[in-house]
């Protein structure tokens, strides 16, 4: 079964109502690159070399960036779609006919809804019912007690450079 690694923290928000509750955030132990990606499905008895798996995610990438620039939804079956959301300054614009998108917008996000198909559904609440979770400073306790300086991965996480990265740690847009 997959694992998702977590660390808790404790909030230290004194005006919170939560203040002293102990909560679970997300911890990544590496972040795929394109490569990376390509000679991992390319591995999964793929008849397609990584090369031509990487060109494929490529030009998936471009073409999904350009369909989203032209007011359309993507959708991957079993995974879910793609969709753009506008963002506005605050305040608006007084008038219709005084609405700017240069001066009125203030970014364009890309969206992902995850697929709900009955057999493909990836929704949160069905994606938690398959993934085990492991406590990361309670794995990282157990490496050094005996003695294994490996990484909870075996590589030591990482993403070897390139790609479009996040930092491990907390989830973006996690809070508590």
């Amino acid at each position: 079964m997959a694992k998702i690694f977590y660390l808790l923290k404790q909030n230290k928000n004194q005006g919170s109502k939560i203040f002293g509750k102990w909560f679970a955030h997300g911890k990544t132990i590496e972040t795929l690159n394109t490569r990376k990606m390509s000679n991992h499905i390319a591995e999964h008895g793929s008849i397609y070399t990584p090369d031509v798996v990487f060109g494929v995610l490529e030009k998936f990438r471009s073409c999904l960036l350009e369909m989203l620039l032209n007011s359309k939804r993507v959708k991957i079956d079993g995974l879910g779609i793609f969709y753009t959301t506008l963002e506005n300054e605050k305040g608006g614009a007084d008038k219709k006919e005084d609405f700017n998108p240069t001066k009125n917008l203030k970014a364009l996000h890309i969206r992902f809804l995850p697929d709900q198909e009955a057999e493909t559904n990836i929704s949160s609440r069905e994606f938690i019912k398959k993934a085990e979770f492991v406590n990361a400073e309670a794995l990282a306790g157990q490496l050094l007690e005996s003695g294994s300086g490996d990484s909870p991965s075996g590589n030591g996480g990482g993403n070897g450079g390139g790609g479009n990265t996040q930092p491990s740690g907390d989830d973006p847009g996690e809070g508590d």
